[in-house]
């Protein structure tokens, strides 16, 4: 008799659900030795509450968070809304991997952020119209989405920037087809055009030094007589004063000089026209200025499916 209390025990521990024991954590200097993209979500919170506390200058903040991810994977449409919603199966969030998109509102989402929580909801308040969480309600469309949907968080400058030698482009946005024909989505919305002002890549050189960390860049393609924003990432300041474009572009996220980018740019284009492949041209840049006094809006609430 005496064995039946032992023997319960072991059959109700059997059935429950106990997590094995908790690896011993790292300290926060050993955390700062990792790239961004190898730390866990534990660690990642804790990287982001040291960089709130020690770094107050938002700008500052935003060059060294993005500088910590150099070196990740580049992954082309990496997120999606899995599992809130599950027209596919791809993540809300990333730390292993990053597409140009995916790079730049982590890094802002971040540096906005003072623990893990507050950095999930940031990047759902940036990622998502009025942080409404859906596929279509994803900001897809850098110009008619993106940059209008996080005014609060940055300024389109380019026409000031450029001044005489400004440049525009017009742009349809048909979200329904392209929701229709890429996610299988059926959501109405109306065409929508507009009139997108840039600085073109002859004279991208004479605004560079207006530029300040965090700003936002836009790539500005163009085939077909057709303009749109192919690229996106940010503007940090060299050690020596000049500017810098951090981007994630295949292989992986760098630090590279607007005249390298240029450069490699020029380069795919001469091998897409030796392979007698259409031609993706760089027109110019967009820059959107990081605002000074953020205010972060509320989320709408969600609505109940």
């Amino acid at each position: 008799m005496r064995l039946l209390p032992v023997l319960f025990s072991v059959l109700i521990a059997g059935c429950a659900s106990v997590p094995p024991p908790a690896p011993q954590p790292l300290t926060i200097e050993q955390i700062l030795q990792k790239p961004l993209y190898q730390m866990t979500p534990q660690e990642a919170g804790r990287y982001i509450n040291h960089m709130q506390t020690n770094e107050p200058d938002l700008r500052k903040r935003i060059a060294a968070i993005g500088r910590k991810n150099i070196g990740q994977p580049y992954v082309l449409n990496l997120l999606g809304e899995f599992p809130f919603q599950i027209h596919d199966e791809l993540p809300m969030f990333s730390l292993t991997h990053s597409d140009c998109v995916v790079f730049s509102e982590h890094t802002y989402a971040m540096a906005l952020s003072r623990n893990w929580e507050e950095f999930f909801w940031m990047l759902q308040r940036i990622r998502y119209k009025d942080g409404v969480i859906g596929v279509a309600t994803r900001n897809h469309y850098t110009e008619q989405d993106w940059n209008i949907n996080n005014r609060w968080l940055v300024t389109d400058i380019s026409a000031q920037l450029a001044g005489a030698n400004v440049a525009s482009y017009p742009l349809t946005v048909d979200r329904s087809r392209f929701l229709r024909t890429r996610h299988h989505t059926e959501a109405s919305f109306p065409v929508t055009k507009s009139d997108e002002a840039y600085v073109p890549k002859e004279h991208v050189k004479e605004v560079l030094a207006q530029l300040n960390d965090g700003d936002f860049v836009n790539v500005i393609s163009t085939r077909n007589g057709e303009y749109w924003a192919s690229h996106v990432g940010l503007v940090v300041t060299a050690p020596d004063g000049s500017r810098n474009f951090l981007n994630s572009a295949a292989p992986q996220v760098r630090e590279e000089t607007f005249d390298a980018f240029m450069a490699r740019v020029a380069a795919r284009e001469a091998q897409q026209a030796a392979e007698g492949k259409p031609v993706q041209q760089l027109a110019g840049f967009k820059f959107l200025r990081l605002n000074d006094n953020i205010v972060v809006p509320p989320a709408l609430p969600q609505p109940r499916p």
